[in-house]
């Protein structure tokens, strides 16, 4: 489908990428992965056509379709949720339109034998059919299903997107490109602003897509179940592994491993080239031996090895102080907003030594209990903390706290305390802070950089109870992995709220899910949790997909009609059909006028008897039009009903 042949990208600072030849075929599911500024945001940008290459060409097919999720998105906030991905199909809102319009024109004629009047019928029969050729009459009940299994609630369609925060109406992004179906979609880390139940969500729909997807994600686990090839930029270079990330992993570091061996040889080799060289440079009848040595030591093509394997020092870092048997005990805890109630009657004691994940949609308050935890918020009931509890919190924002002026080893020497200060580069080193690493500046510091300094200054803090709001964002797949392991050997408790399945696999020995306004405490793993709450929707669409086929059969078993039997029966049918939508329109006129009429009745003055009357019987006229023109729309729809059938 889309070629790519001897692309590069030169950047002042060198050669980005060069000599790219790729094919990307219909229907692959692709990880696009590598290390920070290797370039792939990049590739995604040309293969969008957003950039072009400085060298080289892309071939794409001319109808090809391409949605493309990035990490800036721009989008029209003056739309609703739900208005932004029904305008979003030009196609679709196009055949709407002229279809409306020859029904509004249709209603207003009285002239059904003419050939004018049946030239408009034979429009709006093609019209539909092209409009149920491209799903048009799934299209709403699609864009509802997509925004609510990407965690809007149905409630909130109907709110205007400026209403909503950044990693909202990124979602709303992603939907629209999802319910279009574009024949390439591509996601430049699509769930940095998704909860874990949406992730689970998002990564079921991706998995039967017929299109093809390109992903860059630190989510492990997501890439394992969405893709089944990964291409890797490194050293300037693609790197194809027909598999998806963790057998990736496995065969590249094997891959690594005869890299190191082959170069170590050829070091070996140049070395002796280089002896041969000195030696028989000088001498005349040796000279010429010695230029055809130095012309092949300069044809040969230098080995590069880049190694991301995580460093392996096990770091243990020691609890401040012994705590007594419970830290945190919490009784009618609860937290509301105005009407808005979070959670409430919250009764728990929180053992020494628990790990607990905090998980739930967002939007129903995990940061707020993190918060009523630390005693940040005023609430309901009561949190109070045990014997030497000495608690470390981690907010979503920690980061920007660090002191920029100080260097990355200043930052976490005044922190740590005791004897693990002796090894603070060693520490380091395992938070991927390696050799010179550790004396740049904070100030210079990428936002990942950052985050795993903040969490390795966490970590060497004095505690024996941690709370973490989602650590994980913004670190790369090796980050994630040395923070869990150190969680791992972490002696004290804590409370993780994270939507990434991999770190939480295996580390949490308890769930604490929010829903519908309770805290509710799961004895099970992350994917027992997940495969739950999925069994439910999994049933829907099951139910949903038999109705379907019902449908189609019987569709199939209509019997042929002749030609003029087919065109009265068509006649008919938009007679009907006109009917019934000429009788929704004026329901929705009727029933909007008698809203507002409701509440001028609520505050109605009986004091002034002609005026209530006046009101009282404009009422009952419109209640009256509304049941004739329910009526007329049950008559045309029995009508529609009874030919289908």
């Amino acid at each position: 489908m889309i070629n790519l042949e001897q692309v590069g990208v030169h950047l002042p600072q060198g050669y980005l990428f060069k000599d790219i030849s790729l094919q990307i075929n219909d229907g692959d599911k692709i990880g696009l992965v590598g290390k920070n500024g290797a370039g792939k945001s990049t590739m995604l940008k040309l293969i969008s056509g957003q950039s072009q290459p400085s060298e080289g060409k892309m071939h794409k097919p001319k109808d090809c379709t391409i949605g493309y999720l990035t990490q800036d998105i721009k989008i029209d906030t003056t739309q609703t949720v739900f208005d932004y991905l029904l305008n979003s199909n030009v196609l679709l809102k196009t055949l709407n339109a002229r279809i409306e319009e020859i029904n509004l024109l249709l209603v207003e004629r009285s002239d059904y034998e003419s050939d004018s009047y049946m030239a408009m019928l034979d429009e709006l029969n093609d019209l539909n059919h092209e409009f149920s050729l491209n799903e048009g009459f799934l299209w709403e009940e699609k864009i509802t299903t997509t925004l609510v299994g990407l965690g809007f609630a149905e409630n909130e369609l109907n709110n205007s997107l400026s209403t909503f925060s950044g990693g909202w109406k990124m979602r709303a992004e992603l939907a629209k490109i999802l319910v279009n179906s574009p024949d390439v979609v591509l996601l430049d880390e699509p769930t940095n602003h998704l909860d874990i139940i949406s992730i689970n969500w998002l990564e079921n729909y991706l998995k039967v897509y017929p299109g093809s997807v390109i992903v860059i994600s630190h989510d492990r686990l997501f890439l394992d179940n969405v893709t089944k090839r990964t291409l890797e930029i490194a050293k300037g270079k693609i790197l194809d592994f027909a598999c998806a990330y963790s057998k990736y992993k496995l065969l590249r570091a094997e891959e690594i491993e005869r890299l190191v061996g082959a170069k170590k040889q050829q070091e070996k080799d140049i070395k002796h080239t280089e002896e041969l060289i000195n030696k028989f440079r000088a001498k005349k009848n040796k000279a010429a031996f010695a230029q055809s040595l130095i012309k092949k030591l300069e044809k040969t093509e230098i080995i590069e090895v880049e190694n991301d394997t995580v460093a392996n020092m096990k770091i243990a870092f020691p609890l401040s102080v012994q705590p007594g048997k419970w830290v945190l005990e919490m009784e009618n805890m609860g937290k509301s907003f105005g009407d808005k109630n979070l959670f409430k009657g919250v009764n728990l004691t929180v053992g020494r030594g628990e790990k607990i994940a905090l998980l739930g949609a967002n939007g129903t308050g995990k940061s707020t209990l993190l918060k009523r935890v630390m005693n940040d918020l005023d609430g309901e009931g009561t949190v109070e903390y045990g014997h030497n509890v000495n608690i470390t919190y981690f907010a979503q924002n920690q980061a920007e706290s660090l002191d920029t002026s100080l260097t990355v080893l200043e930052t976490v020497d005044q922190t740590a305390k005791g004897e693990i200060r002796k090894s603070l580069r060693s520490v380091l080193g395992a938070f991927l802070f390696k050799g010179e690493d550790a004396d740049k500046k904070v100030s210079i510091l990428s936002g990942g950089e950052r985050t795993r300094l903040a969490l390795c200054q966490l970590l060497l803090s004095p505690s024996n109870f941690l709370i973490l709001d989602e650590p994980t964002n913004h670190l790369d797949i090796q980050s994630k992995e040395v923070l869990k392991q150190a969680l791992k050997t972490y002696e004290g408790t804590f409370i993780v709220v994270s939507h990434d399945r991999e770190f939480l696999d295996g580390l949490t020995n308890r769930i604490w899910e929010i829903e519908d306004q309770q805290l509710k405490v799961h004895h099970y793993g992350v994917k027992d949790f997940l495969s739950r709450k999925t069994a439910s929707s999994e049933k829907k669409i099951n139910v949903t997909s038999v109705k379907k086929e019902v449908v189609v059969e019987t569709n199939e078993s209509e019997q042929k009609l002749t030609y003029q039997e087919e065109k009265d029966r068509k006649r008919l049918k938009n007679k009907l059909q006109n009917q019934v939508n000429k009788s929704e329109q004026k329901i929705d006129e009727l029933e909007s006028n008698i809203a507002e009429q409701d509440l001028i009745i609520a505050d109605l003055n009986y004091d002034d008897k002609a005026k209530a009357e006046s009101i009282l019987s404009a009422y009952n006229t419109l209640k009256a039009k509304l049941d004739e023109q329910m009526s007329l729309w049950e008559e045309g729809t029995e009508g529609l009903m009874e030919m289908e059938g």
